[in-house]
Formats: C-alpha cells, sequence, structure tokens
C-alpha cells in the first residue's frame, strides 16, 4: 500500500533518490539563504533586518545539513534539474522579490517588505507542513532523525515571525496590500507545487524504475491535493494570528555547533 512513509523509505533506501532528494532540498535552502542575507542588508529597519538575517543563517545551516547528510552515506550532490527548482520557479511567476532586484544596492521600500514577507509566510506554510510530515517518517531514525526535528524546529519559528511582522505591518496600516499580496502568492505557490512536486516525482520514478500504475497513483495524489488548495485550501495560507512564540527569530543565531557528518 502506498503511504507517505513507505515512499520516503524507499526514497531514503536508495542511494541515487536520496542523493537527489537532499541536493533539491539543499539548493533551495541555499537560495533561501542567500535571499535572506541579501534582504537583511537591505531593509531599512534596524529591529527587523537581524530577524531576517537570522532567517538566512538558518536557511544556510539547513543546507549544510543536507549536504552532510550525502556526506555521511558517501554521496555527492547532483545538479538539480530546472523543473524540480520551487524558488526560481516561484520567481519566474514573479512572485517575491526578483533576484534581479536583490543584486542592486538599494533600500527596499515598504512595499518590498511587505512582498518579501508574504511570500516568506506561504512558502514558510509548505516548508513547516512538509518537515512535520518528514518529522512524523524519520523524527526517530537514528541516521534522520536529529537533523529532521532541527529544521522542523526552524521552520515552525520562521512561519512564527512572518506571522508576527505581518501582522505589525497590518497594524501600520499595510493591511490591504498585505492580503492581496498573500492572495496572489498562496495562488501561484499552489499551481508551483503541484508542478514541481509531479517533476519530482517523475525523476525518482525513472531512478527506482516505479511501474506506470505506481506513477499514476502518485501523480493523481498530487493533482487531488492541488485540486483541494484550489478549491480553497489555499487561504490556509493567507490568515494571520498572533503565534504563541513571540520574537521567534529575536536576533543572530549563535554560531552553529551541528554535526551531521
Amino acid at each position: 500500500m502506498l503511504s507517505a512513509r513507505s515512499l520516503f523509505l524507499e526514497i531514503h533506501d536508495h542511494d541515487d533518490a536520496f542523493r537527489l532528494f537532499c541536493s533539491i532540498a539543499a539548493k533551495g535552502e541555499d537560495q533561501g539563504g542567500w535571499e535572506n542575507g541579501r534582504i537583511a542588508r537591505l531593509v531599512a529597519d534596524q529591529e527587523l533586518a537581524p530577524k531576517i538575517a537570522r532567517h538566512g543563517a538558518d536557511e544556510e545551516k539547513h543546507g549544510r545539513i543536507f549536504n552532510a547528510l550525502l556526506h555521511k552515506r558517501g554521496l555527492l550532490p547532483v545538479a538539480v534539474p530546472d523543473d524540480t527548482d520551487y524558488t526560481m520557479i516561484l520567481e519566474r511567476q514573479g512572485i517575491g522579490l526578483a533576484h534581479a532586484r536583490l543584486r542592486r544596492d538599494e533600500l527596499l521600500t515598504d512595499r518590498d517588505v511587505v512582498v518579501y514577507l508574504a511570500h516568506s509566510r506561504v512558502t514558510e506554510q509548505r516548508a513547516a507542513e512538509q518537515m512535520k510530515l518528514l518529522r512524523g517518517v524519520f523524527g526517530g531514525h537514528p541516521e534522520l532523525g536529529r537533523a529532521v526535528r532541527m529544521i522542523s524546529a526552524d521552520e515552525d519559528n520562521h512561519l512564527a515571525y512572518c506571522h508576527e511582522e505581518l501582522l505589525r505591518l497590518a497594524a501600520a496600516g499595510h493591511g490591504r496590500l498585505i492580503l492581496q499580496t498573500l492572495q496572489e502568492t498562496a495562488r501561484a505557490e499552489i499551481r508551483a507545487y503541484r508542478d514541481v512536486s509531479l517533476a519530482v516525482m517523475a525523476h525518482m520514478g525513472a531512478l527506482l524504475r516505479w511501474p506506470r500504475a505506481k506513477s499514476a497513483v502518485l501523480a493523481a495524489g498530487i493533482h487531488a491535493v492541488h485540486g483541494y488548495e484550489r478549491a480553497g485550501g489555499w487561504r490556509r495560507m493567507t490568515t494571520l494570528r498572533m503565534p504563541q512564540r513571540r520574537n521567534a527569530l529575536g536576533g543572530p543565531e549563535p554560531e552553529a555547533r551541528e554535526s551531521f557528518a
């Protein structure tokens, strides 16, 4: 019977599939680290800047963790297929701050900050949900458990920070822009997530030699999730509530000393 657990365990147990999975994850985290690092240098708000820098540092840490997991298996990263690059697919759709904008040494406007935080709120919702799923599968795993638990906790903190900062900006008079940007971002994200999920499953299927029937069932499941999200599930990504943990990214993280190699 197909399940998330059986699927992820199958990927974990196959070197080439595991290598692709970790490579895709590491690239996405590295891109997020670079983006947040640039934004932290370009934002005028001196209370927000260190939180964004902390967010970027966490993303870079996650990239190192995924690469360390590969190293532990004696594997090297592989080139990430373009159709699995979630971050760049969103950018090509005009979602978030374009890399060309981040490369310019110009301070971000209030609108830019709203666009950045709305993009983060939506994508961190997805990341937190995905890591919760992986934590359920691998939380007690001797090789992956500690890494999965650490990344999952970080993603929960990132999501809490996005809620708090967007609510602060809404109180400052940006509520209409925030809602509009969240809705636009969420609708684009669910399409990108569907397309990337189908691409990842196609690449995994080729590596793992899945029969057509299995690939078809998985593709149908991905389309079913997208159907639910398109029908209204996307709205979970646009609501804002004050998190229980306040100031979740309150400054730079101390030098990380994690070791997964």
